[in-house]
């Protein structure tokens, strides 16, 4: 065959198919264990007007072609910055009357990951995992060190009394007088062992990002610290699936339930819906804990599984108009299901 022939029947052949790019998505969740007394209906309103922000945040990164990481961040600042949540302003008072606060973030494409814990005066918890996961050789920093290292890479600080806000002072006044006279905590919202706010984002290349921010929980002691900061605890994402949990920490470590999501995604070929379902709705509670979790598959198919009466939740899609609930008796349009 002549060199024109050639390339005649060369160009005849069909192309190669290329991947359709994906079609972006934002889902977050604000804490699972809210209880409609809780709220009032200013609180609940203000709730909902956070949550819709947030997702048109992080929306914005994802419409001008940035990465998953980026939507993920931007939408978690906005909840940490919101004093309705317990991550960042607003979060809860450990026994000693301090702020002391935990992030983590991690990149699907690459499962690259940062956390912090313990810090008390990093105004963005989450932009600290960011910079600890980009600009260090490590996964997790902790206290003061953690604190240095934002001092190096220019993340503000703030004065400890920025994050102090008087419904959560009254929440640990509270837990103290019924620690001392021994009663059960008559605060439901003192009572649970709540309060995270997180993302999970699929971006137009397919890659997916996970990350959560937390004030921990009212009265801890010893620096206790929970599950959000612990990759594979409340924070996973791979190349198929992310994960950001809410709820009572210790049980979703022993459980390592946001990895756990995902191996029942990537092993038995679950769906989110069914994952999340087993793992928040089964196994957290036959150990004896509850709580919630945003799940988000490359596909595109989520899910925002919880045991308790509500969980700040929502997400937004390529038409960019944010979809929000709060309470169990809410029916939240899910995409692609």
């Amino acid at each position: 065959m002549n060199l024109p022939l050639a390339l005649a029947a060369l160009l005849s052949l069909p192309l190669l198919a290329q991947a359709a790019p994906a079609t972006p998505l934002l889902v977050i969740h604000g804490g699972a264990g809210v209880e409609r007394p809780d709220l009032s209906p200013a609180e609940e309103q203000a709730a909902r007007q956070a949550l819709r922000t947030a997702l048109l945040k992080g929306h914005a990164e994802l419409a001008a072609g940035r990465p998953a990481l980026a939507a993920v961040t931007a939408a978690i600042t906005v909840l940490e910055d919101d004093p309705t949540f317990n991550a960042g302003r607003g979060a809860v008072f450990t026994h000693e009357g301090r702020n002391e606060l935990d992030a983590a973030l991690m990149d699907g494409a690459t499962q690259a990951a940062g956390a912090v814990a313990g810090v008390q005066r990093v105004r963005n918890p989450i932009q600290l995992a960011q910079a600890v996961m980009q600009k260090s050789r490590h996964v997790m920093m902790v206290g003061q060190g953690a604190e240095a290292f934002a001092v190096e890479q220019g993340i503000a600080l703030v004065d400890p009394s920025y994050f102090r806000t008087d419904k959560r002072w009254q929440q640990l006044q509270r837990a103290l007088k019924e620690e001392a006279a021994g009663q059960a905590h008559a605060d439901l919202e003192t009572a649970r062992h709540f309060g995270t706010v997180g993302a999970v984002a699929l971006d137009a290349q397919g890659h997916l990002a996970a990350g959560t921010s937390t004030g921990g929980m009212t009265n801890k002691r010893y620096g206790r610290v929970g599950d959000s900061p612990i990759i594979g605890a409340g924070t996973w994402a791979d190349a198929r699936c992310a994960v950001s949990g809410t709820g009572w920490g210790e049980y979703y470590i022993r459980s390592a339930a946001a990895h756990e999501i995902c191996a029942r995604m990537r092993y038995a070929g679950q769906t989110p819906e069914q994952a999340g379902r087993g793992v928040i709705n089964e196994d957290i509670p036959r150990m004896g804990g509850d709580g919630g979790a945003i799940v988000l598959s490359a596909d595109g198919k989520m899910a925002a599984p919880f045991n308790t009466q509500g969980m700040y939740r929502g997400w937004i899609g390529a038409d960019g108009i944010p979809h929000v609930a709060i309470f169990a008796s809410e029916t939240l349009a899910v995409p692609g299901q």
